[in-house]
Formats: C-alpha cells, structure tokens, sequence
C-alpha cells in the first residue's frame, strides 16, 4: 500500500480519482485472499442433485474434492476474471459512491435510508459496468468452459450467443448485490455510530471498521443469498432461461426451497470478509489522503 501512497501524483488527482484508485487497490486485495471460496460457493450452487438425495456434498469435501483433482491452485480458477471484474469494478463502486455522498450529502452522515440508497445506487451503476465480466468468472469457475482468457471468453460469448448472453442474468445480479450493497453500508455506517470509537485507541480503529464490516455483511449476504443462486444458474445455462421466473421455478423443482440457500456458507464467508477487508482498506487509504470516505 505504501507503494500507491508515496508518488506525488496520486495525491494530485481529482478526489473522485482517488476513491477509485483506493478502491481498486482493496478490491485486489480481497479478491486474491478469498478467491477459493467464490469457487466453491459456485460448485455446491450448480452441483447436480443425485436421484435418491444422498449425494449431499458439503463445502469441506468439495474443498477436498478440487484439490484432489484440480491441484491446490485449482482453488483459484477464475481468478483473472475476478480480478477484470473487481479491480475496476470496486473502484467504479467507491468513486460513485465518494461523488454522491458529495454531491447529495455535503460533509454530514447518512441516515440509514441514505445508506441504502447511496449502495444501492453505486452498486447498481458498477453491476451493470462489469456484468459482461461477471458472466465470464461464473462460468469459469464452474469448470463447465473451456475459456483460454476473459478476452477470448468474452469474444465467444458474444459470436455464440450475442449480446443477450454477455448480460444474461442481469436482473438476478442487481437484485443481489444492488440490496447486498444497500444492507451492507446502513448496517455498516450505523454499527460505526453506535461504536464510541473516539474512546478506542487510534490504532485500533481499522480493527474496530473491520468487525463492523464482519457483522454488517453477514446479514446482507443472508438477505440476498437466493438472488446469488438464480443468478449463477441463469448465467451459466443462459439458453435454458429466458426470464428469471423460469430460473426460480427451475431450481425449486430440483432442489427445493433449500436450494435457494446452497452455497450460503462460502458465499457468506468470502462477502463478508471481502466487504470488510475492501471498507477497512478503503477507509484507512482515504484518511492518509485527508479525504473522508
């Protein structure tokens, strides 16, 4: 981090251009350490259900299972996709997020209304930026394609399925993370109020943001789990959906209503610490550049 923050340059930029940078900086981080569960909240989400229901497989033995057959490096398949999506992905979602609280907000908080607003808003607007991207990790970390690159993967997508197939699932998606975003920063901004942060020691604030972030993505991840899974199934079979009540009522047919929650635990796991680790980053690379996030 102390590589971004000694060049002259960056504390020259514009501010908007500042949380975007920070953001992607976070954003990298995250994405890198939690990669491995993204993975394998995608496989148990699109594992097929065995004829007589005891072909249960749990997040440990399909952790085993990947690294058995697919070496541990296996574990982070569809990394450069992710990193496509969520470096630029990230940043577009601080700076827009930076430049409406400016905009809408002055130098007061929000509320926790606003808080939704302000994360469903930046969300939406960065979802929609990198769906294209969003469709090609998905579908590489299934183990389903045979990708060579996200460029190639994005060339293939297009020439066999056009531009319905590079956004397909784009309502699932907004659906899930616009909400994700919007539960996370109220619950997140107000867990931080309620916190008498000014009776920590400063050098415990960034540990202090970071159990705010762990509490406050552990129920957004809960609320939107459902729209994850019909987004995964739509993207990855975009043929076999042409609307999402299609998806809905397929995965209800072959799973059940539990099968709206697979893949709950990784999920949670990694977007509850990526969240965190992403705000905690954020936060404390903004405040070295005397900008209040």
């Amino acid at each position: 981090m102390r590589l971004f923050l000694k060049p002259g340059l960056l504390f020259q930029m514009h501010p908007v251009l500042k949380a975007f940078v920070c953001g992607s900086i976070s954003g990298t981080c995250s994405t890198l350490l939690f990669q491995p569960l993204d993975l394998l909240k995608t496989r148990l989400q699109t594992l097929q259900p065995s004829i007589n229901g005891s072909g249960h497989v749990g997040m440990v033995a399909l952790f085993i299972r990947v690294v058995r057959t697919e070496s541990f490096l296996g574990l982070w398949k569809g990394v450069s996709p992710s990193f496509a999506r969520c470096i630029p992905g990230v940043g577009i979602y601080f700076s827009t997020l930076y430049k409406m609280k400016q905009y809408f907000l002055s130098d007061r908080s929000p509320t926790a209304l606003e808080s939704v607003f302000l994360g469903i808003s930046s969300r939406t607007v960065a979802g929609v930026c990198m769906l294209p991207i969003t469709v090609v990790k998905t579908r590489y970390e299934s183990g389903k394609y045979g990708y060579e690159s996200v460029y190639g993967a994005l060339r293939n997508i297009y020439r066999t399925e056009g531009a319905r197939g590079l956004f397909c699932g784009l309502t699932a998606t907004l659906l899930r993370d616009a909400p994700f975003s919007g539960i996370y920063l109220m619950f997140y901004t107000q867990t931080k109020k309620v916190m008498p942060q000014d009776q920590f020691d400063p050098a415990l604030t960034p540990l202090v943001n970071f159990g705010c972030g762990i509490f406050a993505g552990i129920l957004a991840s809960l609320a939107t789990q459902p729209a994850d899974v019909i987004k995964t199934h739509m993207q990855l079979t975009s043929e076999k959906y042409h609307w999402i009540g299609q998806a809905i009522a397929s995965i209800f047919k072959d799973y059940g209503l539990v099968g709206f929650f697979r893949g709950g635990v990784p999920r949670a796991l990694r977007r509850t610490l990526m969240a965190a680790m992403a705000w905690t980053l954020y936060e404390q690379m903004m405040a070295k550049m005397g900008l209040k996030s």
